[in-house]
């Protein structure tokens, strides 16, 4: 991603080891859609809607224990299984229950994190973007 129109650093490569990896800065809300590749759902994950992934990985650990990056999702509803993540939404609006825990109403500048093995439901009422951290 060229992220110089965005008046903003490149991003480190994705091979980048923690300790050597360049500060940057992204305007994630400026990121085009057509720089975000499509990320394929699981036929079993969609409950209603036809909701479409698309992401950018900006940065990931060369042992693979940390990535960064910008996620979207459009409107539909999806289970999924997540990670250890840290996330603050830019754009769009979402539910996110929690099986045996809280429901998540999510918007811009919402910051949620998730715990590694949560059960979850997203509820996506307006496409919803982004910036996040996982630790596997």
């Amino acid at each position: 991603m060229s992220t110089s129109d965005h008046g903003a650093a490149p991003a480190a490569p994705a091979s980048s080891a923690a300790s050597s990896a360049p500060s940057f800065a992204v305007s994630v809300a400026d990121v085009p859609d057509s720089e975000l590749e499509v990320e394929e759902l699981d036929p079993a994950q969609i409950v209603s809607g036809e909701p479409v992934v698309t992401g950018r990985v900006l940065w990931e650990a060369e042992d693979g224990s940390q990535v960064r990056g910008i996620w979207q999702i459009t409107p539909g509803v999806v289970v999924d299984v997540e990670a250890n993540e840290l996330f603050v939404v830019v754009s769009g609006r979402a539910t996110i229950a929690v099986e045996g825990g809280a429901t998540l109403e999510v918007g811009p500048g919402s910051a949620c994190v998730l715990r590694e093995g949560d059960k979850t439901t997203w509820t996506v009422h307006e496409t919803l973007r982004k910036a996040y951290h996982i630790s596997y």
